[in-house]
């Protein structure tokens, strides 16, 4: 049977023409709480996925993919944000700048009339004096790109154990080979399958 895009008015289906045109099929996440943002993207009234219903690539922006591995996989926690099929009503109009005079008074610049006092040069807080002045920009830039460093580092990892978990297959489908043709003894074979464990 072949599997179709849920999204409202999205004519996608599972093909070869389709995986040349790089669309990608993603199913509906197990977290509940994820799940849940899911159906309220798709603003189907009474829509409940089943386990095999699927959306395709064009609701997701670029950024919410990790084409890193062979497999396209979607990043965690992402929602389906583009719906072009959607009609009018239930698509999400950009807002409108405000154009009262209060509104507009609040855009602009302060003007202060006390006259800054003149400094050489700026002066940074002492790290090693204070525990406590800290700039909190290059902090969390420090933090966001330890968040990268993480998440690569764990889809690496990923990678690696699916790597070794095929060669063991390959390994044990070839070991089974050779005992079946008589050209392996049984203590070879036991040796090396301890050796790959």
């Amino acid at each position: 049977m072949p599997v179709s895009c849920s999204a409202y008015g999205c004519k996608n289906r599972r093909t070869i023409l389709s995986k040349h045109r790089g669309i990608t099929f993603h199913q509906f996440p197990k977290n509940p709480g994820l799940r849940k943002a899911w159906i309220l993207a798709f603003r189907r009234m009474d829509f409940k996925p089943s386990n095999k219903t699927v959306l395709c690539s064009d609701h997701f922006t670029q950024a919410d993919f990790d084409r890193t591995g062979q497999t396209v996989r979607l990043r965690e926690g992402v929602i389906p944000s583009v719906f072009a099929s959607f009609p009018n009503h239930l698509k999400r109009r950009p807002v409108k700048a405000r154009s009262t005079k209060t509104s507009r008074r609040a855009l602009e610049p302060i003007k202060d009339h006390v006259p800054a006092p003149k400094c050489s040069e700026p002066s940074e807080p002492s790290v090693s004096d204070h525990h406590y002045a800290l700039d909190p920009t290059k902090v969390k830039k420090k933090l966001s790109d330890a968040q990268a460093r993480i998440e690569e580092l764990e889809r690496q990892l990923r990678n690696a154990k699916d790597r070794e978990r095929r060669q063991k297959q390959v390994l044990k489908s070839l070991l089974e080979q050779l005992e079946e043709r008589g050209m392996l003894s049984e203590e070879i074979q036991i040796e090396l399958l301890q050796e790959s464990d």
